[in-house]
């Protein structure tokens, strides 16, 4: 049971009012990542520049477990700032490899493709029709039986939000799973997460994984909706940045391990990664972190 994870790998620099930090991230960094934790093979396919960062984006994947296939950039490695200042929104800016991100779609890649149970898509250049032609291309010419999406569009890498969406609409429309969330439905279609989810699902997605923020998410499938509050656990919220990508990560994790087809069994998916989520969100950064992972802290440093 592997997975190939196809979309971006960056540095995460964050600003604040503490100073400058850097993560390694990545929406599909994130969620190979969380899934090598999670006990499944993951091979990242993403784009890579010829610097340091992208060394240290090497040595982070390395010490995960997770096989990489690079494609070179040119432009180096891509990079993602953002400011969080007087407890106001955060703003974001990339550098010029992330809003030209290109992957190539080889024989190595597309052997791992057919050697994998699961393709998963995540922060794709879906706005580039070329490049999500030879996506749908990959997938078909290597037989993959299924494939999950996230589209995480962002405003300073969006070029084309029409375009965007057909690409996105393309995958989607054949997908095991969808995971969008209500900044997506605002960014992509100006309408409301449940509408997002009736229109997926009507697309034929079988199954939409829809994340809502503080007011924790729905899963729309088969004719079964399940909705759960965000899980309560020790510690304060830390850093909200990698919520979305764990959930979607267990999510991927549940449905190669289980079929489920009742409302008890998708709630039990959903439970699952609502408490991985909360759990992520307890630790700066976005490596995925499991409840158990509390277990031994000091629930006082947490913030209880």
């Amino acid at each position: 049971m592997s997975v190939v994870v196809v979309g971006d790998a960056l540095i995460d620099e964050l600003r604040d009012d503490h100073g400058v930090r850097e993560f390694v991230g990545g929406a599909a960094l994130n969620v190979a990542v969380g899934l090598s934790r999670l006990g499944v093979p993951a091979t990242l396919v993403a784009m890579l520049g010829d610097d340091e960062p992208a060394s240290r984006i090497r040595r982070y994947l390395a010490d995960f477990g997770v096989e990489l296939l690079a494609t070179p950039s040119l432009l180096g490695t891509a990079r993602a700032v953002s400011t969080r200042s007087g407890g106001g929104e955060p703003t974001y800016e990339f550098n010029e490899a992330s809003q030209q991100r290109r992957i190539r779609f080889g024989d190595h890649e597309r052997q791992a493709m057919a050697d994998a149970e699961l393709v998963v898509v995540s922060c794709f250049a879906f706005d580039d029709a070329e490049q999500t032609d030879e996506l749908v291309a990959a997938v078909a010419d290597a037989g993959v039986g299924a494939v999950a999406v996230d589209p995480n569009p962002r405003t300073g890498m969006l070029h084309d939000k029409e375009r965007f969406v057909r690409g996105f609409e393309r995958v989607a429309a054949r997908a095991e799973l969808v995971k969008v969330g209500e900044d997506d439905a605002a960014l992509l279609y100006g309408d409301r997460l449940d509408a997002l989810r009736a229109r997926l699902i009507d697309l034929g997605a079988r199954s939409v994984l829809a994340t809502e923020g503080a007011a924790g998410a729905t899963i729309e499938a088969g004719g079964v909706v399940v909705t759960r509050p965000i899980s309560n656990l020790p510690g304060r919220v830390v850093d909200t940045m990698g919520a979305g990508d764990a959930a979607f990560a267990a999510t991927v994790a549940s449905l190669l391990e289980t079929q489920p087809a009742t409302a008890d069994e998708w709630a039990e998916v959903l439970q699952n990664a609502m408490d991985v989520a909360a759990a992520t969100c307890r630790f700066e950064g976005a490596l995925l972190r499991t409840p158990s992972a509390l277990a031994n802290m000091d629930l006082d440093r947490l913030g209880t």
